[in-house]
């Protein structure tokens, strides 16, 4: 399975469920080489997607650990990739402290979590499988029990750190939520309204306050600092510019989100693929 350098992230919630097969369709037209499913999607959910494409690989980001077990995830992507062979990367996570109540020691959930995808019945080749990862400790778990980490929400200077650590030949596949709107001040409003959720998320702080922002950047919705390095804004051009230095700085694939869109971002999608030359 070939994850190409671009993709597209979005979840039902932004796009209509009902339009799920739809908006695959139109990224692989596009080019786009992987469509990332997010909003802790149940992995039977991306049938549709699957259904709709020949070509384009389907990733879940993420099927969270808490919610699931990895026995019936097995399942779940053995009947799947049975029926479409390569094409499909179960991306795993634990999601967000203050989403879950049960949540403790998430490292050694994610192990756990592990462990039950290789003692399955048809076991999840670590090939097809990759984990949310943002921390030293689950990057190095990303690493030795799957084929990489997906990272979301974080700036280039992630990305680079992350490629120090792991070395080569382990995928990092960050997204990058973009808002293609070339007026400052509307495109920052639609950047914080999207940001605010992930501004109030622990994991996400902590993880920000590693990498040059502080307490005073994330406070009050976040700096423009913050919000730029984060949610770049502006043409397709600029956007894709900074898709380009995820890559410089070591990614393997980046999927971008347009933020602050109703239903299938499909002019966003369009202008960026023709920016990366898709």
């Amino acid at each position: 399975m070939h994850l190409s350098k671009f993709g597209v992230w979005t979840s039902h919630r932004a796009i209509g469920e009902q339009n799920a097969g739809e908006a695959a369709k139109l990224a692989q037209e596009l080019g786009f080489g992987a469509f990332w499913l997010g909003g802790s999607p149940k992995l039977p959910t991306v049938a549709p997607l699957l259904e709709a494409t020949d070509s384009l690989i389907v990733a879940t980001g993420i099927v969270n650990v808490w919610q699931n077990e990895p026995a019936t995830v097995a399942a779940e992507h053995a009947q799947l990739i049975g029926s479409f062979p390569d094409r499909l990367l179960l991306g795993i996570g634990a999601g967000h402290p203050e989403a879950t109540s049960d949540y403790s020691r998430p490292l050694r959930t994610m192990r756990s979590f592990f462990d039950g995808l290789d003692a399955a019945p048809t076991p999840v080749p670590l090939d097809q499988r990759c984990a949310a990862a943002l921390g030293p400790k689950m990057l190095d778990l990303s690493a030795q029990r799957s084929r990489g980490a997906h990272t979301y929400f974080v700036p280039v200077e992630h990305t680079r750190f992350a490629r120090q650590r792991l070395g080569e030949g382990v995928l990092i596949a960050p997204e990058l939520a973009c808002v293609l709107e070339v007026d400052d001040d509307r495109a920052r409003s639609r950047a914080r309204e999207y940001a605010a959720l992930y501004l109030g998320l622990r994991n996400y702080t902590t993880n920000l306050l590693k990498f040059r922002f502080s307490d005073a950047d994330i406070a009050g919705g976040g700096s423009d600092r913050l919000i730029d390095a984060i949610i770049p804004h502006g043409s397709a051009d600029q956007i894709a510019a900074v898709a380009r230095a995820h890559l410089d700085a070591g990614a393997d694939h980046v999927c971008l989100q347009p933020v602050g869109v109703s239903g299938i971002p499909r002019r966003e999608w369009t202008a960026l693929a023709a920016a990366l030359g898709l």
